[in-house]
C-alpha cells in the first residue's frame, strides 16, 4: 500500500478521516489532483453537506469522468455514496452515475426524526470483503437525511422507519452510508479492509 487519494468534494470530516489513516499507519493525501487521485492505489469520496454544492465542486475539478472511471479500490462515505448513484432527491441533481439510484429524502416521524444521527445497528445481506472480521448487526455512526433504497447493490442494510442501504457495492466501488471513522472497533476494521491489498 503506497497512498490513498481523498477527493477534496468539501465537508467538515476530513480531519477524522486523516487521523483515522494515521492510525493504520497509511498515508493520505487530501486532493482534487486528477493525476494523483488517478495513481493512487486506493482512492475515497466523503462527502458532508448537500449533493449540489459537492457534484459542483467535482465537476469545478473536473473530476466527474476521473471518477467514473477508476479502476482501483473506491469508497464512498456518507454524502459521497450518494454522488456515487445516480441522482438525489436534494434538489433534484445529477451524480456520477457510477451505481443505479437514487438518494431518497428519509421519511420522517416522532419516533424517527430526520435527519437520522447516531448509532444504528448494520445488518450484513451479502458477503463482501470489506466485511471481513466484522460482526453481523454491529454499530456504525450515521448523520444524514438521504439514502439509497435497498437494491441488488446492497451489502448491508440498517432502519431509519424503514431499511435503507448501508453499504452498497458495485465492480470496483463500495460505499458505506455511516462515517467509519468515527465508527469505533467496527468502522477501523472497515477501513482495513478496504485497505488490504486482498480487495
Amino acid at each position: 500500500m503506497n497512498e490513498v487519494a481523498i477527493i477534496d468534494s468539501g465537508g467538515a470530516n476530513i480531519a477524522s478521516l486523516l487521523c483515522a489513516f494515521q492510525r493504520l499507519q497509511t498515508k493520505a493525501i487530501l486532493t482534487t489532483d486528477a493525476d494523483v487521485i488517478q495513481s493512487a492505489d486506493r482512492v475515497l469520496l466523503p462527502g458532508v453537506g448537500a449533493a449540489r454544492d459537492a457534484m459542483n465542486r467535482l465537476t469545478n475539478a473536473g473530476l466527474v469522468e476521473v471518477i467514473r472511471n477508476l479502476t482501483q479500490p473506491v469508497l464512498g462515505i456518507c454524502l459521497g455514496m450518494q454522488l456515487l448513484c445516480e441522482r438525489s432527491e436534494e434538489e433534484d441533481i445529477e451524480c456520477l452515475g457510477v451505481i443505479p439510484g437514487t438518494a431518497n429524502k428519509l421519511p420522517s416521524s416522532t419516533s424517527d426524526p430526520v435527519p437520522n444521527m447516531g448509532w444504528c445497528a448494520t445488518e450484513v445481506v451479502s458477503d463482501h470483503r470489506i466485511l471481513q472480521d466484522i460482526r453481523d448487526r454491529s454499530y456504525f455512526y450515521y448523520i444524514h437525511s438521504y439514502a439509497l433504497p435497498v437494491s441488488e447493490f446492497t451489502i448491508a442494510t440498517a432502519i431509519h422507519s424503514e431499511p435503507f442501504s448501508a453499504i452498497i457495492s458495485k465492480d470496483n466501488f463500495v460505499a458505506t452510508q455511516f462515517h467509519p471513522e468515527r465508527s469505533s472497533i467496527a468502522g477501523s476494521v472497515l477501513l482495513a479492509n478496504f485497505l488490504s491489498d486482498k480487495q
